[in-house]
């Protein structure tokens, strides 16, 4: 194996000449990708003019330049050249424009989206998992018992305090 099962970072090997140049590849990509700020993206085409360090989301289709055939990868312009890396599930970068955070998650970019079993902000449950419905009320007395219902679901949820 010459390279890295996920990230395909390439590896040394015994007796290998010039290790020096596939240790600084492996640098370069790590570089571009460990907290990862995408510039933009989607895009077909690369920009004119990319800023060292760039790094883009390449569309799907459609592509054009040096952009081809690395459709759905994401791209990163280091030292005058582009480097691409095939998305693994899980990955994570986030849009430097909108600070939005991207999820590449069966086989897709998904955006802004947050997948857990709560939140807890200063350590207080904001949002947890749902509860079972609460019924219409019919009449005074269930709408008084309703409303409790809805206060109690609010308080559970850290929404409002107790």
């Amino acid at each position: 194996m010459d390279a890295t099962a996920r990230l395909g970072l390439p590896l040394l090997t015994a007796g290998q000449v010039q290790r020096e140049i596939y240790h600084n590849e492996a640098l370069a990509l790590l570089d571009l990708l460990v907290g990862g700020n995408v510039e933009e993206g989607p895009v077909a085409a690369p920009p004119a003019s990319p800023a060292a360090g760039g790094l883009y989301l390449v569309a799907a289709s459609g592509t054009s330049g040096s952009f081809v055939g690395h459709e759905g990868q994401v791209a990163g312009w280091t030292q005058g050249e582009w480097r691409f890396v095939a998305p693994v599930e899980g990955m994570r970068l986030t849009a430097r424009s909108s600070g939005v955070d991207l999820h590449y998650w069966n086989g897709d970019w998904r955006s802004g989206s947050i997948r857990a079993e709560e939140l807890v902000i200063g350590g207080s449950r904001v949002v947890g998992p749902a509860a079972t419905a609460i019924a219409e009320p019919a009449g005074d007395a269930e709408g008084r018992a309703c409303l409790a219902q809805i206060l109690a679901a609010l308080r559970w949820h850290g929404l409002i305090e107790t």
